[in-house]
């Protein structure tokens, strides 16, 4: 009952009624005069006041070491996005440096990026930048939808696509579209800006280190450039976006006017439009000029086989083939199609709305769409 009813005491007064006690076991006399018990008893709560201070003093310290250490696990959990089991293990074996710990904890994860690397990335995003004569559009990809979510992904992407804008190709004094592969761009530096990875640096080790704050295979997979003339407008869609600049599917075209560009924004707005078509749609071909005699003659056999199937004549399978190219043509070339938004309008009724709203001939010169992981085995 005793041991129960110190609990309920601070620590401070439980030690010294401890050594109070013990002093009195040790033969101290309890007949003295009233002065010397007044005068004991004023010692005694000078002692105890001098005590509980020491008592406080030593807890308090202890209390402020601990906040501290709490301070630099958050501190340093901030700066690298690392699991806090593994910053507060770093902290501890480099005595509670920041600096150190940071540096370690960056060696760490960039040796267990590159056992990574070989891991399958289908996920991630497209990133767009442009500017009045040219687009750049770069895939990063990852390995799940959630990394692809995180705010320092989302910022390398865009910064990997203003880096893909600024690159010079020769071929790029002919107006059209251009790929770089990663290899065109890794030993480029790039200068990023972010509360969490910043500084000059190559972009493939700014890749490798993101890799390693995420904890996954992070890789730059593709980059296209579509240039301009004067004499053209380059539109962009991105679907599913995140914020601006970003998406998982991207449609690109470029709008020729055979005179000088007068109405740029008419001409920006049916690009947008048509760049939306692009993703929606899926064309395959700008014109059935460029449908290859391969796939063409693929396709014509397909079609023949179908109608065969059917156990009509020669004649009506010749011309159910014919019809039937014919609606393969309105699903893979653009200018066969049927604006997505409204099929009693097709493109090229589009093009020519558009030709006499500006006063010029007006044709596409290129396009091309792309989507996050297509073509990756999964």
């Amino acid at each position: 009952m005793a041991f129960f009813k110190n609990a309920k005491q601070p620590l401070g007064i439980i030690l010294y009624k401890t050594r109070l006690s013990t002093y009195s076991r040790h033969g101290y006399s309890t007949w003295v005069t009233k002065e010397a018990s007044h005068a004991r008893s004023k010692d005694a709560e000078a002692s105890k006041t001098a005590y509980l201070y020491w008592i406080s003093r030593r807890f308090n310290s202890k209390a402020a070491s601990s906040a501290e250490q709490m301070g630099l696990i958050k501190q340093l959990r901030e700066r690298t996005s690392a699991p806090i089991k593994d910053v507060k293990a770093t902290l501890v074996g480099c005595n509670w440096d920041i600096e150190a710990a940071q540096n370690e904890l960056r060696k760490r994860g960039k040796v267990l990026a590159m056992k990574k690397s070989s891991r399958t990335a289908t996920e991630g995003l497209l990133a767009l930048a442009q500017n009045e004569g040219k687009a750049a559009v770069i895939e990063l990809n990852c390995e799940t939808d959630f990394v692809a979510r995180n705010e320092i992904f989302e910022y390398l992407a865009l910064a990997l696509a203003k880096q893909a804008l600024l690159v010079e190709n020769s071929s790029q004094q002919v107006p059209g579209v251009f790929s770089f592969g990663p290899e065109s761009l890794e030993d480029l530096n790039i200068n990023l800006d972010h509360p969490k990875i910043s500084g000059e640096t190559t972009i493939q080790n700014a890749v490798t280190e993101v890799a390693a704050m995420m904890g996954e295979n992070i890789k730059l997979r593709r980059s296209f450039v579509m240039s301009a003339s004067s004499h053209r407008v380059v539109s962009a869609y991105l679907h599913r976006c995140p914020q601006p600049g970003l998406g998982r599917i991207a449609g690109i075209l470029s709008l020729e006017v055979e005179d000088e560009i007068s109405q740029v924004d008419a001409l920006q707005k049916v690009g947008s439009e048509l760049a939306m078509h692009i993703v929606a749609a899926k064309p395959l071909f700008l014109t059935k000029e460029f449908v290859t005699s391969d796939v063409l003659i693929n396709e014509r056999e397909i079609l023949k086989s179908q109608a065969e199937s059917t156990g009509k004549s020669q004649m009506a399978i010749e011309k159910m083939v014919e019809g039937r190219l014919r609606k393969y043509f309105e699903e893979v070339v653009f200018m066969e199609q049927k604006y997505f938004l409204n099929d009693s309008l097709s493109i090229k009724t589009i093009l020519d709305n558009l030709t006499k709203e500006v006063g010029s001939p007006v044709k596409i010169g290129n396009f091309f769409r792309m989507e996050v992981g297509e073509g990756i085995q999964r």
